[in-house]
């Protein structure tokens, strides 16, 4: 049985300027998320529909709902910070 063991990240407080950079890697999320469908030939669509392949999350990331927007947040965010809980510093050059 797979019994899930993310790392901990708790107790890792994002600073500010990478709180901004969650929007940015959020967006990039959901970039590469259509690309991938629409490769697969998923288009827009008022609902999801697996057979028809359609989606209505295959528009830009400004027009996904604030509940779409989240879940690409939280991913984001929890990549960020499993990368300084694994000791690496992010800095922007």
């Amino acid at each position: 049985m797979y019994i899930p063991k993310p790392i901990d990240t708790s107790k890792i407080t994002l600073p500010k300027e990478i709180e901004e950079l969650t929007e940015e890697i959020a967006k990039n999320v959901h970039e590469n998320w259509s690309v991938g469908r629409i490769a697969d030939g998923w288009t827009y669509g008022e609902k999801r529909d697996d057979v028809k392949k359609t989606t209505p999350c295959l528009v830009p990331y400004d027009e996904l709902s604030e509940t779409e927007k989240e879940f690409d947040r939280v991913t984001a965010m929890e990549s960020i910070k499993t990368i300084l809980a694994l000791g690496y510093k992010i800095e922007k050059i």
